[in-house]
């Protein structure tokens, strides 16, 4: 196989393989929603889909029973993805038909048709088959825009920020919509390119999905104090961890585990530093070892500078004097001197 060919192939199978990993994650993962197990059912159908498409471009002698599965998977992708969007727009329970007896009604005429005709002995059959089931999806894509076009109404107008659960819904019917294009069209561009663009869709949702959410957690916490009285209590608490059980002693100590210790999360503890004290998680906790090292470098003048390092918190003597004179201004060997010759 050309190199081109090698690499059409893997960006054509990297969303085929990856759709399947993430439906499986999705159907397996709590919390168990329905909303979660409609889309890892339409990822999976998809994946199936777009498998069959890509052994089929470069091995054109594969097995009928394959194309089979594909087309019938195919087949699954507009119901899926119409159950997954009448979830998200808490519209699943007023549709007039049960989804489950409409998925079951599909499954049987799946089982029913593929039975009496299988693709193996009506290869014409299943071309007609084939435009049937593209164009079952685009109107279960046209219910389903109906179904979202509330959302897609706030989306345009930007009256307000949609919540995640939108933000996936739209961003996975405009990309099922974009792939069924691509399919529809492809004997005017490629039968490949319908793959390719499940591969480029796939990684453009999930990036966008994450920036998003990374972006409003930023925003939620963003130079937002902690109320001054749960500040308080919460400062309290911290400095007697310190004064106690001198934390700040181990030199591995991570602002994870401190929130661990102080039964508070991360965000909430990084905020208590940084936006209510106004420093950072290990400014804070070097004022403690430095404070700390002045004590034995004053009260243990024999005592070497790497062992009071050691007893104050750094794993090594270089931080340990690039974090004193940071603090002091002075080397801790001549802060020890000034301190005893004028005492």
């Amino acid at each position: 196989m050309a190199l081109s060919s090698q690499l059409l192939f893997f960006f054509s199978a990297l969303g085929a393989f990856n759709g399947l990993f993430l439906a499986l994650y999705l159907w397996f993962s709590k919390p168990f929603t329905t909303e979660k197990r409609f889309l890892a059912a339409l990822l999976l159908v998809i994946s199936l889909r777009i498998s069959k498409s890509i052994w089929f471009y470069f091995d054109p002698t594969i097995g009928k029973q394959f194309l089979q599965i594909g087309l019938s998977a195919c087949f699954l992708i507009g119901p899926f993805l119409y159950f997954y969007i009448a979830c998200v727009t808490k519209q699943l329970e007023r549709l007039t038909l049960h989804w489950k007896i409409h998925i079951s009604l599909l499954c049987v005429i799946i089982i029913a048709v593929g039975t009496l005709y299988p693709y193996q002995s009506n290869v014409e059959l299943w071309g007609v088959f084939y435009k049937l089931i593209n164009w079952s999806w685009f109107a279960y894509l046209v219910s389903s825009c109906m179904l979202l076009f509330p959302t897609l109404s706030l989306l345009i107008t930007n009256k307000r920020a949609l919540a995640r659960s939108d933000l996936v819904s739209v961003n996975v019917f405009f990309g099922v919509s974009i792939i069924w294009l691509a399919y529809f069209t492809a004997s005017y561009t490629s039968y490949i390119v319908g793959a390719l663009t499940f591969s480029f869709i796939l990684y453009m949702s999930v990036s966008t999905v994450m920036l998003k959410t990374h972006h409003k957690k930023e925003m939620r916490y963003a130079n937002k104090k902690i109320e001054e009285v749960a500040a308080s209590e919460l400062l309290t608490q911290l400095n007697v961890l310190m004064e106690t059980e001198k934390l700040y002693k181990n030199a591995n100590l991570t602002l994870g585990q401190l929130a661990r210790r102080m039964h508070v999360s991360v965000p909430q503890l990084s905020q208590l530093l940084n936006d209510n004290m106004g420093k950072s998680f290990s400014s804070y906790v070097n004022e403690w070892r430095i404070e700390e090292a002045k004590q034995l470098l004053i009260t243990e003048p024999n005592m070497t500078m790497e062992v009071i390092a050691e007893l104050s918190g750094y794993n090594a003597q270089s931080t340990f004097y690039s974090a004193f004179k940071q603090f002091e201004q002075l080397t801790p060997a001549k802060y020890r001197h000034s301190i005893l010759n004028n005492s």
